[in-house]
């Protein structure tokens, strides 16, 4: 996500390298390549000439410390910038009822079924909800089924009922099967929607009066671009919505919806979209998603994603592995495996600082490891459990096995020994000659 603007602001800041001092000319000159990174990044040309005032007017205001650079005092103040056009603060959303009611919106195809199931999840796995599932859209086909596959693939009960077609008839009983079996979070998927379709509009402001929801979350692609805001801001004036949840985050290179819907509506994004599977959902941070948009990676988020995959018990018998050098490629693949869990491995690259440049332009997916995988599983308990053994008739049969070549096989291995070595250094307090190997394997 924001690569296009990434690049762009960096490019922007580049007038200002080398430069000694901030002066009008020059900061005059970043701040127009500044606006010309938000107009292509699709944000409305108001939000951006306003956004880009406010930069100029902070800029020249301002005495430039000895120690920061102009260039670096740029980048902050755009960056102070950013996170107050986003909102600032990660807003949560409101779980005080009993049970708590969540009403999603949005237009057909935005999202909605795929993100309710998301969010039930969410609060399911992380907050010790007992969420409801409410199926609510009775005009698409096989909407109702979607529900309940998406139900029982995260095991959150779906209410339905396929006699009725009265949506505020079905939110109604549902509430009341909640309060009866103990449910303390009712989410409510309702049909898709324009906000010109006066009968559709009626009937879901007729299910908010009739259940009272406590959240009513506004369910966008962030694709759509600009016109994601445009919609966002329709739906508000005949809702009055509490928040956004923004998808296809992880698809939009772009971003002007995600900087712009706050300006607009004066409503928070609380979630975004990452991906397909239905872990794939994450609280919206103002401060991490301008640091990523200028290209300063989001360790906090990292951090945060491998602590809900960690086991503490594993990590110690790791340990201990690696502190007698006897790391192994079944150690490996349960790492490989533990990557895979935390989500879609580009984006999670893209979080680390200084990553997410160099791999920009390169293809990586959720398959990237399963040429690494195939070549781990086609070696002998004996040959992962000790790597030492691997000869070239070995190495052989394992490339015939996993439809390698002997080249892949060795650089698998070779990269193996690298990591081992690292991380024994690691493990042993020698942070020097990690991070020298680290350079090593980057040029390479």
């Amino acid at each position: 996500m924001f690569e296009n603007l990434t690049d762009r602001l960096e490019r922007a800041f580049k007038v200002l390298k080398g430069q000694g001092y901030i002066t009008e000319i020059n900061v005059a000159e970043t701040v127009k390549e500044i606006r010309k990174a938000l107009l292509d990044a699709d944000v409305s040309y108001k939000i951006a000439k306003e956004f880009t005032d406010e930069v100029k007017k902070k800029a020249m205001g301002m005495n430039v410390l000895k120690a920061v650079s102009p260039g670096q005092l740029m980048v902050k103040i755009v960056y102070d910038e950013l996170i107050d056009l986003m909102g600032r603060d990660a807003q949560d959303v409101n779980l005080k009822g009993s049970p708590s009611i969540i009403l999603m919106a949005g237009l057909q195809g935005s999202g909605k079924t795929t993100h309710t199931a998301k969010l039930a999840n969410l609060l399911k796995t992380k907050r010790g909800k007992k969420p409801l599932m409410v199926a609510c859209d009775v005009y698409r086909p096989a909407a109702i089924e979607q529900l309940q596959v998406l139900g029982e693939s995260i095991g959150v009960e779906v209410f339905c009922d396929l006699e009725s077609k009265k949506p505020v008839d079905i939110a109604k009983r549902a509430v009341a099967h909640a309060k009866t079996w103990g449910h303390d979070v009712v989410i409510i998927d309702t049909a898709g929607r324009l906000a010109i379709d006066e009968l559709m509009m009626e009937e879901i402001g007729n299910i908010k009066s009739a259940v009272n929801p406590h959240e009513i979350l506004f369910v966008v692609d962030a694709m759509t671009g600009q016109d994601a805001v445009n919609t966002a801001k329709a739906f508000n004036d005949k809702l009055n919505f509490d928040g956004v949840i923004l998808t296809k985050m992880d698809g939009d290179a772009r971003g002007g919806s995600a900087l712009t819907i706050k300006a607009v509506v004066d409503k928070p994004i609380k979630f975004i979209g990452v991906g397909e599977k239905m872990e794939a959902l994450d609280v919206f941070h103002p401060d991490r998603m301008a640091e990523r948009i200028l290209g300063m990676g989001d360790v906090r988020s990292f951090v945060e994603r491998a602590q809900e995959h960690f086991d503490e018990e594993e990590a110690a018998k790791l340990h201990k592995k690696i502190a007698k050098n006897q790391l192994n490629f079944d150690d490996f693949l349960a790492q490989i495996k533990q990557i895979k869990k935390m989500g879609n491995v580009k984006d999670l690259m893209g979080m680390i600082p200084g990553v997410g440049r160099a791999i920009k332009d390169v293809d990586i997916d959720d398959n990237s490891f399963k040429g690494v995988e195939a070549i781990i599983y086609s070696m002998t308990p004996e040959e992962r459990q000790n790597p030492d053994i691997l000869n070239g008739s070995r190495k052989k049969r394992i490339a015939h096995g996993s439809g390698t070549n002997i080249q892949e096989v060795n650089k698998l291995i070779k990269q193996f020994e690298e990591i081992r070595k690292m991380m024994k250094m690691a493990s042993g307090g020698k942070a020097k000659q990690l991070m020298q190997g680290f350079q090593n394997m980057r040029r390479r």
